[in-house]
């Protein structure tokens, strides 16, 4: 199989470098690394339909997909999950732009600045 062969990735990955960053939020914002973790979803609206959303939680809900990547909890609930399956959360640091970045292959068109999609 060649590598545009291969099917991506499923479920939620994070990045090396969005770890150190998530982990880094977190312990500012005194969250507890072992009941909570981070809630990543999809709204409607933005520019281009959809709109991505973190944010901390203290617990997962009944109905969340959890993710675990060295240790940090990912909660994606069913919806958005619907939207997200096989999404990579990265870090990007550059003259431009500092922040999360969503690497969606569902996507099938994303606004300029990276927080929306259709």
């Amino acid at each position: 199989m060649t590598e545009q062969q291969q099917p991506a990735p499923k479920g939620i990955q994070i990045s090396d470098r969005a770890l150190e960053h998530i982990r880094a939020a977190m312990q500012k914002e005194g969250v507890n690394g072992g009941d909570g973790g981070l809630r990543l979803g999809v709204q409607g609206g933005g520019c281009s339909g959809l709109s991505y959303h973190i944010r901390f939680d203290s617990h997962p809900r009944d109905r969340d997909r959890i993710f675990e990547h060295d240790g940090l909890r990912v909660f994606v609930d069913p919806k958005s999950f619907v939207y997200l399956n096989g999404t990579t959360l990265d870090w990007e640091d550059t003259l431009m732009h500092q922040g999360f970045v969503f690497q969606n292959p569902n996507a099938k068109k994303s606004c300029g600045c990276g927080s929306s999609f259709s």
